[in-house]
């Protein structure tokens, strides 16, 4: 009696389903529960994606939306090569509630979201291929590529630390110099109220890893 039957999955869920779930679970070769309950999480997903593909969609697509699709893009093809599925569900999930949140989204995006999904998903795949309104199958076309200068944030969130104690975090450009870090820093209440009258003896900063008072007093 310890025994799931797949065919019994496929039946209430669907192939697709049962796919994605079996990928969203974990890494390969980690040791996991079967829990039937949490296939409902990729059920959903399957359902926004086909929601996404029968609404309006529109040719405008937006510099957030572009880099959104091009990190997509660059983490689905890095974790199928890297056989880390779940992970690359989990990006393809963010997508989709990204483009969700749009009156009309754009049809690249949509399209490519979709190339992307169907080696998890084949069969719903094909299906949102065609209606998309392509008559050849989506295995014949091509694997979406990604711009690596679209992967990469111009603002990047770093922890702002006061004698290693992290005080705060600060949103700053990629490329902000430490004069411009340690400005944008001292506006946090907490951070000042912690440097405040005292003594900086050192202030440090490596872009993008640390911003650090060393205060005394």
């Amino acid at each position: 009696g310890n025994v799931v039957n797949p065919d019994d999955i496929v039946r209430d869920f669907g192939a697709d389903a049962l796919r994605m779930y079996e990928m969203f679970m974990g890494p390969l070769e980690a040791v996991k529960p079967w829990q039937t309950s949490q296939i409902q999480g990729v059920v959903r997903f399957r359902d926004r994606v086909w929601s996404l593909c029968h609404r309006p969609l529109g040719d405008d697509l937006s510099e957030e939306t572009e880099k959104a699709l091009h990190k997509t893009i660059k983490k689905v093809t890095e974790d199928i090569d890297n056989m880390a599925f779940n992970t690359a569900l989990s990006a393809m999930m963010e997508l989709t509630n990204h483009l969700t949140g749009q009156p009309k989204p754009p049809r690249e995006a949509v399209e490519k979201l979709v190339t992307l999904m169907s080696p998890f998903a084949p069969h719903i795949a094909e299906e949102l291929w065609q209606n998309l309104g392509h008559s050849e199958s989506i295995a014949l076309t091509d694997w979406p590529t990604f711009d690596p200068d679209k992967t990469i944030d111009e603002t990047i969130e770093m922890g702002v630390q006061v004698n290693g104690k992290t005080r705060g975090t600060v949103t700053i450009a990629r490329d902000a110099d430490a004069d411009t870090a340690q400005a944008a820093a001292l506006e946090i209440e907490n951070v000042n109220k912690h440097v405040e009258g005292k003594e900086v003896k050192k202030f440090i900063y490596v872009p993008g890893r640390i911003i650090n008072f060393v205060v005394k007093g």
